[in-house]
């Protein structure tokens, strides 16, 4: 009975992890093929576990807590919180911002955090859309299809402008109050292990851009190992999310791919497949078959909202705060996440059809 009360209490914890290995599983068995990773997806699970460790380093030294005291002071604070979250990602892509962002959203005492936390996943995705290294399906595409830089900024500008409007007013909406003061560190802060780990952060962002090897992202495990071994201990179970979910696209991919060869409706089908298998291998799929890089931009920017799935970065935001919060307050923050993820989602179909129109 007890081992039962577990396995189910797991269940409805890690239910995305357990909906991942499932729909890999039933997918392997119906493909009759066990799905492989690419070099870019070990890539990426590697530098997540590098940023994971550092954010973790920077939060166990007392960085998050000093930055949301300064953060909190003076007003239309979810204001400014959700334009830096938008600026920030556009040039340090949206899930590096979202692991800066989100932890010291979490240390502030504000009325309406869970939204403040929903308008910074909007924030980094709509952000990120506007620059080739926002995020990794626009380096794809900008690269994949030689793009001229301005004619790149032009075509999705309307979408990130548009929704910077929309945040911003949100940001306005939720007002600054607080609900008490940010209680004071259980533990002195460490000043060498968050200049440390703000230098090591800074060696991970510089690989995710590709401007040193990416494998120096290593030393971040090195100096835990060897200082601070208490900043090992990460989420594992979303890195274990993060593989299945690789998987999963690469089983969709695998199922697809012999029949997706109409470049009609591109914007609509990468938009509708990114809800299920995320933006950057929907992007990778439909370079394959056609040469509307414009649709294709859109659909899998917009593709971003909606379901948890449409970009990595709505996984980081999710997972962050459903970690801190009781079962009961998880459902009720899912419910938001996804009612304001689809309804930007609806937004951006609407948008695009108004400017082709």
């Amino acid at each position: 009975m007890k081992n039962g009360k577990v396995f189910s209490d797991f269940i409805l914890k890690e239910w995305l992890l357990s909906a991942s290995v499932l729909g890999v599983v039933i997918l392997s068995v119906y493909l009759k093929k066990i799905p492989s990773l690419n070099k870019d997806e070990w890539e990426t699970l590697f530098i997540l576990f590098s940023l994971f460790v550092a954010i973790k380093g920077l939060e166990r030294s007392g960085f998050f807590r000093a930055f949301s005291r300064r953060v909190e002071r003076g007003r239309f604070v979810p204001l400014k919180i959700v334009l830096f979250t938008f600026f920030l990602s556009m040039f340090l892509t949206n899930d590096v911002s979202l692991l800066i962002v989100v932890p010291t959203t979490l240390l502030l005492n504000l009325k309406w955090k869970e939204w403040l936390v929903i308008l910074e996943a909007l924030a980094a995705n709509a952000g990120s859309a506007l620059t080739p290294i926002g995020n990794p399906q626009n380096l794809y595409i900008y690269w994949f299809y030689k793009i001229f830089p301005l004619d790149f900024v032009a075509t999705i500008a309307p979408f990130s402008l548009a929704f910077l409007v929309i945040l911003a007013a949100s940001g306005v909406a939720l007002g600054s109050k607080k609900i008490g003061e940010i209680a004071p560190a259980a533990e002195e802060g460490n000043l060498r292990h968050a200049l440390a780990y703000g230098i090591l952060l800074g060696v991970i962002i510089f690989s995710v851009l590709r401007l040193i090897n990416i494998w120096l992202g290593a030393l971040v495990f090195v100096y835990a190992l060897t200082f601070d071994r208490k900043s090992l201990k990460i989420d594992y179970s979303l890195l274990l999310t993060f593989l299945f979910f690789f998987a999963l696209g690469e089983n969709v991919r695998e199922l697809l791919s012999a029949e997706l060869s109409d470049s009609n409706h591109v914007f609509l089908l990468s938009a509708l497949l990114s809800q299920l298998i995320s933006n950057v291998p929907t992007a990778l799929l439909f370079a394959k078959f056609t040469a509307q890089w414009k649709a294709l931009l859109w659909g899998v920017n917009v593709g971003g909202f909606g379901s948890l799935f449409g970009s990595l970065a709505n996984l980081i935001a999710y997972r962050f705060f459903i970690t801190t919060v009781t079962p009961k307050e998880g459902l009720a923050f899912t419910v938001k996440f996804l009612l304001a993820g689809y309804l930007c989602f609806f937004i951006g179909i609407a948008l695009y059809f108004l400017i082709e129109l």
